[in-house]
This record gives C-alpha cells, structure tokens and sequence, in this order.
C-alpha cells in the first residue's frame, strides 16, 4: 500500500504540473485580456493611446514577462525581480510600439523607478519596481490578485467569500441525492419490470435527458412567476437571500437573512441539482445490482434459507456499490467548483457562478484558482477512490 501511494502521489504532481501549464497557457493566449477594451477604442478612433499607456497596463497585469516565466511566477513565486539575459534586462514578450530590449532603470523624479527601452525614448514604469504586490506562488496558498470580480484583492479573499455558498448548496443536495438516489436504485432492481421500476426508470431518463438550466427556468417561471401572479404560495427565484423583507401567502412576512429567508432561495436550485443527480446515480446502482443479483453466490444464500432482507443487505447490496464509490468520491470537486450553470440561472453566489462571472470579466487569477484547485481535487478524489475500493472488497489488494 505504502509503494502504491507513493507511486501515485508522484503521478499525481506531474498530471497536475502539465495540466496547470497547459490550462494557464490557454488562458493567456485566449482572446480578450485587460487591453482588449483599448485596442478596441485605439481601433476606433475614438481616442489615441500612446505606447507608455500600453506599457503601464500591461506591467500592470504583468503581461510583460515571458509566458515561461510568468507562468513559474505564477506558480512558485520565482523570479521575483527582471530577467538579465546576456547583460540586458527583458520583460517583455510582444510589442507595443517600441523594441523590447531594456537599456537601464534608474528612480524618477517622483520616486517611482522606470526603464528606458532601446528606440523608445519614453519612460515606462516596470511592474515588478512600482510598489504593486507579487504573488509568492500557489504553491505558497497566493493566487494572486483579482482583475475584476474584486480588483487588486487576492484571489483567496474572493474564493473564501464564495465557498460557503457552494459547500451549503452542493452538500445539502448531494446529501440528499444520496439518500434518495441509492434506494430507489436497489428496489428498482430488485422489483425489475414492476410499475416502480418503470416509474423510476422515466423519470430518471426524465432527469437525465433534460438540461439542467430548462429544469431550472421551468421551476423559475411555475414556482416563482406564476405562483406569485396567481396569489399562491411561491419561491424566490434567485439569488441566496433577499436584500429586503418580504410577504408570501400563508407564510407570512419574511426576514431578510433569516432562516426562512434562507430555506426559501435554496429550495428550487437544490431541487434541480437533486433531480439530476438522483436520475443518474439511481439508474446506476440499478445496473450494478441486477448484475449482482445475478451471481452465483446471491442464489446460493437464497438456497440457504436466508431472508429476502439479508440476501439483499449483506450480500448484494455491498458489492453493487463497490462500483458506485468511482461515482461518489467524484462528487469532492463539485463541492469545491460548484453548479456553474444552475447557479447561474438562479444567480447563486457560489464557486460556479464566480467561474462564469470570471470568464466573462476576463479574470483569469480567479479562473485559474478555481480550475487547479478542482484539479487537485479530481485527482485526490481518484486516489481516494482506489483506497476506498480495499475497504469495501477486501479482494481488492493494492501493491
């Protein structure tokens, strides 16, 4: 055991290093950017930047540094300072107007430091020498600061004032999922081709065939447009809690922020999520069970004599979940990246919605916490996974 998860453990950091290399690279080079909004308006006419403008945003944002080495800063933090190549100082890996190599830095008047680029002229003021934090590396718990969920904040303070969200609304559903999903799945294949196996069986293809975010606008406009219209008790449609209070018939006035408050915005997003999931995983333990029923060993405890109950509780029911631990350790990550398109319909502040709200703001620190955290996750659950699969099958030996 002890070799195997040292192997793995190994494994795992060099997937991780080659996933958040090649994440990170996508992200920078994707279109878009903190200077796409001024090349759009340097491209209409509107007004005319010079170059040092160009400069200073992208040190800003520290676009000037080699995709290498921003990514290593990134990462761990190193190098901390410019990089001399042969003599000279290069920080930059495109143009903006003028040459790329840097001739000195000195102080300026104001007491700032700048650089002079070759051909430039100007003086353009260098990221790494105007007093702007640095990152240590993620490696360290930095990620940066945000460029536009919460602007210059770190990226920590953003994804800790979400996570709570998340964890309430993935764990809340989950847990329920579980047990309603896992039961209905065993009386499904243990009463097969009954009227409950095929009310089940349809609705979970119900659930699994319907997008989520139609579930959740139909939940949206019945629940909380319709009903409120018609004068019945209704649902919140968005959001985690209300900014004001509020009457809703036969409940009553309701406190912003209260407990009821609460329960209320929660239920038509966990409803959505529960749906789905309990549509996939009951239709998943049905199938591992009538593979075991089918065993050798399952009609030799009923030749015994054994009670229904027993057969199916002691000797079948554990080995058909040895498959579904594969499905259930996977549900980690979720708890950490969220619902990104049920929390999106229903505005839910969570870990999802930050990641599509980053996306669309061009926040990449935020976008790349999010997908390496849920990257390390993924593989923490796998490897969790496979020792779990010891402790549930005893047959099972890992070397």
């Amino acid at each position: 055991m002890t070799n195997y998860l040292l192997r793995r453990t190994f494994q795992m950091l060099i997937v991780l290093l080659l996933s958040a290399a090649v994440t990170y690279a996508l992200l920078m080079l994707a279109p878009g950017g903190p200077l796409q909004g001024l090349r759009q308006l340097q491209q209409s006419d509107l007004t005319r930047l010079s170059a040092e403008d160009f400069a200073r945003i992208r040190a800003r944002f520290e676009l000037d540094i080699y995709l290498p080495f921003r990514f290593t800063r990134w990462l761990v933090g190193w190098p901390r300072g410019p990089l001399s190549f042969f003599g000279q100082t290069y920080l930059t890996d495109f143009q903006v107007g003028c040459n790329i190599p840097v001739e000195e830095s000195y102080q300026l008047p104001n007491g700032s430091f700048g650089t002079r680029f070759v051909g430039c002229g100007d003086y353009v003021l260098m990221s790494e020498l105007v007093g702007r934090r640095v990152s240590r590396g993620v490696l360290f718990g930095d990620f940066g600061d945000s460029w536009g969920i919460l602007r210059d904040r770190p990226v920590s303070l953003v994804l800790w004032s979400r996570l709570p969200y998340t964890l309430q609304l993935i764990g809340l559903s989950t847990f329920i999922a579980l047990l309603i999903g896992v039961p209905l799945g065993v009386f499904s294949a243990i009463r097969q081709y009954s009227i409950f196996d095929y009310i089940v069986t349809t609705l979970a293809f119900m659930g699994s065939a319907m997008p989520t975010f139609f579930f959740g606008i139909v939940l949206i406009l019945v629940f909380g447009i319709l009903f409120k219209r018609a004068g019945w008790v209704y649902l919140p449609p968005g959001d985690a809690q209300a900014v004001r209070d509020y009457v809703i018939p036969l409940l009553g006035q309701v406190s912003k922020g209260s407990l009821k408050d609460i329960v209320l915005h929660m239920i038509m997003p966990t409803s959505v999520l529960v749906f789905v999931s309990v549509a996939g995983w009951s239709r998943f333990v049905r199938a591992s069970m009538l593979e075991v029923l089918r065993q050798d060993y399952v009609r030799t405890a009923r030749a015994k004599g054994l009670l229904e109950q027993v057969v199916v509780a002691k000797h079948a029911l554990r080995n058909a979940l040895i498959p579904f631990v594969t499905v259930a350790v996977f549900t980690i990550p979720g708890l950490f990246g969220g619902a990104i398109i049920t929390e999106t319909v229903f505005n839910w502040p969570g870990m999802g919605r930050l990641f599509f709200d980053a996306l669309g703001r061009n926040d990449y620190p935020v976008s790349m916490a999010i997908l390496l955290i849920t990257a390390v996750l993924t593989v923490v659950a796998t490897l969790l996974g496979d020792v779990l699969y010891t402790l549930v099958d005893p047959r099972i030996k890992l070397s």
